[in-house]
């Protein structure tokens, strides 16, 4: 098998420290490089479209939760995992580039409401599709079982370590 740049880093743990077991920083190392690599992808990628992915994250959000729609700042995000605070910000900007509207909730006048322009729904919907053939590119290396295999371990990973579903 091939040898990463983890595995240097292994070999020199082990020769320093043989009574330490490592093989943790083999897992966790590479999840971090593998995530890295990954989030610098897609940057260059939504970089093409003029998004930053945090742009896209909140209009796929809006996107994928049209059975919900429109959503309240906090719905948003917690569904984006991100903070009350940074979503006020992301969505004023995402208000001011024509994307996404904002609303007082007729029912309640305490609360805001999100929902996706015209515009900001044709741009994720041109997005979207490119996205995920660029992921499944990122992915070519990995045989579609492979790909099975790895998102199972990852999710029995996350869930080991208390990241469920969304409140």
């Amino acid at each position: 098998m091939d040898r990463d740049a983890v595995d240097m880093i292994l070999e020199q743990w082990n020769t320093e420290r043989p009574d330490v077991d490592v093989s943790s920083m083999g897992v966790l190392g590479r999840l971090n490089r593998a995530s890295r690599l990954a989030s610098l992808e897609v940057q260059k990628f939504m970089n093409q479209f003029g998004l930053e992915p945090w742009e896209f994250d909140v209009l796929a959000t809006l996107r994928r939760s049209a059975a919900e729609a429109p959503l309240t700042p906090g719905r948003l995000a917690s569904l984006t995992m991100i903070g009350s605070a940074a979503m006020t910000n992301r969505v004023d900007r995402l208000v001011s580039r024509g994307l996404v509207h904002r609303e007082t909730n007729p029912e309640n006048r305490r609360q805001l409401l999100i929902s996706l322009t015209p515009e900001g729904l044709a741009l994720v919907d041109d997005v979207v599709e490119h996205h995920v053939e660029n992921q499944q590119k990122m992915l070519q290396g990995l045989s579609k079982n492979e790909q099975t295999q790895l998102a199972n371990l990852l999710r029995k990973f996350l869930l080991a370590n208390h990241d469920g579903e969304p409140s």
